[in-house]
Order: C-alpha cells, then structure tokens, then sequence
C-alpha cells in the first residue's frame, strides 16, 4: 500500500531527518569552503523554518515541499564537497 496523504506522523519524521542533517552541517564546513556553506546553511535553514510556518497552519504539503527543498540544498552541499560528513542515513554521500 503506498501512501498518499502526507501525515503529521510522516512530517514529524522528515523534520527529524532534515534537522539532524542540518545541524550536522553545521559543524563540518570544509576549509575553503565557509562562503558556500554559510550559504547553503542560510537557505536551508530559511526553508526548515518555511516549513515549520507551514505546519503551525496544518499545511501539510507545503510544509514537506519545504523540507525537501531544505534536504535537497544540504545534498547539494554535501555531494560538492562543501560539508565533511559520511552519514548514508541522511546525506547523498559518495
């Protein structure tokens, strides 16, 4: 069974996941790379704190687009090589 609805259940777990991701980034900005990093921390702190706007007004779906905007601008920096981290469970990691 696949689920189409995004739950407060489901959301809760995606915050959990982008959150760790993204306090970890934090700590593990490359030498050489602080201005991407700082960057990338801004924009994907400013789309967490989108979603968690959206959930205070039970949207949903606006909230988990926000969060994988969030997800996907830490990838990005982690496949760029511009946050030294290795976690599989969290990052797109080579």
């Amino acid at each position: 069974m696949t689920e189409d609805k995004i739950t407060k259940e489901k959301l809760v777990r995606y915050f959990k996941v982008s959150e760790t991701a993204f306090k970890m980034i934090k700590k593990k900005i490359v030498n050489g790379k602080e201005k991407e990093g700082k960057e990338i921390i801004e924009m994907a702190g400013n789309y967490i704190s989108d979603a968690h706007h959206f959930e205070n007004k039970e949207d949903y779906v606006n909230a988990f687009a926000a969060l994988n905007y969030a997800h996907g601008w830490i990838d990005s920096g982690v496949r760029l090589g511009v946050f030294d981290v290795h976690d599989r469970d969290l990052f797109t990691v080579k």
